[in-house]
């Protein structure tokens, strides 16, 4: 299987290739061509999360061999995740909760980035790389962490991770700013995520940068890095199984995700488990306040003269998504499409898709947004009616999913994808619930208190840890801070 360029189909890479640049030389995002393989469910619906792993990932990541994968899979899904089956599936009565938060930190983004360093590695050695790779990463929130804790003190590598300075959550913020490994560095921007995402992109195909540094590859853990897409396509695969074994579904019937989308990474994983032989009937696009994904799969139009809302699910309070180029390039198959549009969003800060395009869209999704009030009600009702705790994300996926079917009466088994754990924000959901906590270490214990539910290791420990990083920069110094990390890093590796 090979990996091209979403702007230049004519950069054709393997997967191991792909992992190790992030993204292409011409800002594309490499993208796999399934070229209608798909994968054999029969039998599977018995193995284990780590087993299905093994053969979803093998599917897509052609150069690496059983037994590499094999070996990755078990150094990332050991007792770092407190549930035994990975991702468990919660029945909430109209639909199913797959959460997706049991990694160690406490988000779906775990699922992948305790996965990426060993395969990164298998990809070097494959590779012949002796340089030292230097990850640069924007985060929303979760990625930052999840990136942080599994790239500490990895072998000939150094992560930057960069965040907005409002709009993460306190927990969040403490989770970076306590970070341990002697590879690491965190700094807060004084922007949104796309700020600290277009510095991130912009300086990993900038020639200035690339020019001035020695015995390094830059690279990222972001999701614009495929590495960290694919694994994502097990889950669905392995809540299609699940439904199967309790006996929910039938094989070969057609079930529903509800994804709760910023970055569009989530979601499109979901389209690869659909066109890799999945059996999904729609993809549900839950969007918050910021809904620009809502309004371009409804009409075609992306249109980014908007308004930037920090909202109480931070992580999907993006403006421009980054993989939807990946699924516009798979539904085109055109590069010079691609390559328009995305120069119309950079001057104009708008494009529209044709006809065709957005036909195709809408047969494979349904998008739905909803507000702050609307979270609210969700996670009200899930712990009243169902004593169910969730997360803002989570609801914002749940509340898509009454939306979408109270307009269209669909009845096709559903599963809501629950992407953080509701201690992450146990400010917020706690006044969901009617009660006043503002500081967050405490609003996790009278969480614990009201729900019973244990609070993760990672984050009960959180308030005894030391700060290590401070650092606040304007939008403005981004490149030249980047520019001084990667000497610095340059210089060790020299």
């Amino acid at each position: 299987m090979k990996y091209v360029s979403s702007r230049n189909s004519k950069v054709n890479i393997t997967c191991s290739q792909a992992m190790i640049k992030g993204l292409a030389e011409d800002g594309g995002l490499f993208t796999p061509l399934l070229e209608n393989e798909k994968i054999d469910l029969s039998g599977l619906k018995d193995i284990s999360y780590k087993q299905l792993a093994e053969r979803v990932i093998s599917f897509f990541l052609r150069d690496f061999s059983k037994e590499e994968i094999v070996s990755c899979i078990e150094k990332a899904y050991d007792e770092k995740f407190d549930d035994k089956e990975i991702t468990p599936l919660i029945d909430a009565g109209k639909f199913s909760i797959l959460e997706l938060w049991h990694g160690p930190t406490s988000a779906f983004k775990d699922l992948a980035l305790t996965l990426l360093p060993h395969q990164l590695t298998k990809a070097y050695e494959k590779n012949g790389c002796k340089q030292t790779l230097a990850i640069l990463t924007a985060t929303s929130g979760d990625t930052g962490k999840a990136a942080l804790a599994s790239f500490a003190d990895v072998k000939n590598t150094a992560i930057t991770v960069f965040y907005p300075e409002v709009g993460v959550s306190d927990i969040q913020k403490k989770q970076m700013q306590t970070s341990k490994g002697n590879n690491v560095e965190v700094i807060a921007v004084k922007g949104n995520f796309d700020d600290c995402q277009r510095l991130v992109k912009k300086a990993t195909t900038d020639p200035d940068i690339l020019n001035g540094i020695n015995n390094v590859t830059l690279s990222s853990a972001n999701s614009i890095n495929v590495g960290r897409l694919i694994p994502q396509v097990v889950y669905y695969y392995y809540a299609y199984l699940k439904l199967l074994k309790e006996g929910k579904i039938n094989e070969g019937e057609e079930i529903n995700f509800s994804v709760p989308t910023g970055n569009f990474g989530n979601i499109l994983a979901g389209y690869l488990a659909k066109n890799s032989g999945l059996p999904i009937k729609k993809l549900i696009c839950a969007s918050n306040s910021n809904n620009i994904l809502t309004d371009f799969i409804n009409t075609g139009k992306y249109d980014l003269h908007r308004d930037f809302i920090n909202t109480m699910s931070p992580s999907m309070d993006i403006l421009i998504s980054s993989n939807l180029e990946r699924l516009l390039y798979l539904l085109s198959e055109d590069d010079q499409y691609i390559r328009d549009l995305m120069k119309k969003l950079e001057t104009d800060g708008f494009y529209e898709v044709d006809k065709q395009i957005k036909e195709k869209i809408n047969s494979d999704f349904a998008a739905y947004w909803s507000s702050e009030k609307d979270c609210e009600k969700m996670i009200s009702y899930l712990f009243n009616e169902k004593h169910i705790l969730i997360d803002p994300h989570t609801a914002v996926a749940a509340d898509a999913y009454r939306k979408y079917k109270n307009e269209t009466k669909d009845q096709t088994k559903t599963v809501v994808l629950s992407t953080a754990s509701p201690y992450k924000f146990a400010g917020d959901v706690l006044k969901c619930l009617e009660i006043d906590e503002r500081d967050p270490y405490k609003a996790m214990e009278k969480l614990g208190e009201i729900s019973g539910m244990k609070i993760p290791q990672n984050l009960a420990e959180l308030k005894d840890l030391p700060v290590r990083f401070t650092r606040a920069i304007e939008i403005e110094e981004g490149f030249e801070t980047i520019r001084n990390r990667l000497k610095e890093i340059s210089d060790a590796a020299y």
